[in-house]
């Protein structure tokens, strides 16, 4: 029993992989397919953010038991809807649920593993940053200057493309290792570049 049940966990991880392989080979550029409609901007976010989970270790301090979930959240306005909650719905990864949080101010997080910071933020990002200083939370956003000031992940849009930005410095500094799968395909930026 328990061989078919690692044996369907495999194939799901695997299948999620491909999907998220498929995502950047094509570069995410689906309004060149014939009969298709691009795909919102936030709907395929929400796909990078719930793969990010799978591609970024933490230390075991940043889970304070083993039933603590692995929580994206939000801070500021959210460009997402129930995208990002429809993507996560019943999955896991390394045997953790994962939980969507939304946040005001950032005062309110307590424990967050990926934070997206909305653009309604960008004017109080060097701040945020100071703030999560010293956790263990993987930074994403999609503004001019994201990386520059600090934050890890920036999504880039392009002529209909998502590219990724990554701070590995910034990442190092919050004792995240990103894999090499992720890391190939993004662009890797200096400190204060972006």
């Amino acid at each position: 029993m328990a061989i078919l049940s690692t044996s369907k966990r495999c194939r799901r991880k695997l299948h999620l992989v491909a999907i998220w392989f498929v995502l950047l080979t094509l570069c995410l550029h689906t309004s060149d397919l014939p009969g298709q409609t691009a795909a919102p901007e936030y709907q395929i976010k929400a796909v990078f953010l719930f793969n990010f989970a799978q591609f970024i270790d933490w230390p075991a301090r940043a889970f304070p038991d083993a039933t603590t979930p692995l929580v994206i959240g939000i801070l500021g306005e959210d460009p997402f809807g129930a995208y990002l909650d429809e993507t996560v719905r019943n999955e896991k990864v390394n045997n953790r649920p994962l939980v969507i949080q939304r946040y005001r101010r950032v005062d309110e997080i307590k424990i967050c593993h990926i934070l997206f910071i909305s653009r309604s933020e960008q004017n109080q990002l060097e701040q945020i940053l100071a703030e999560l200083k010293g956790r263990n939370t993987l930074t994403v956003g999609d503004y001019e200057g994201f990386a520059l000031h600090g934050g890890m992940i920036r999504f880039i849009t392009e002529k209909n493309r998502i590219r990724l930005r990554i701070n590995l410095e910034a990442a190092k500094a919050a004792n995240l290792t990103i894999s090499s799968k992720l890391l190939r395909p993004a662009e890797i930026v200096e400190p204060g570049k972006d």
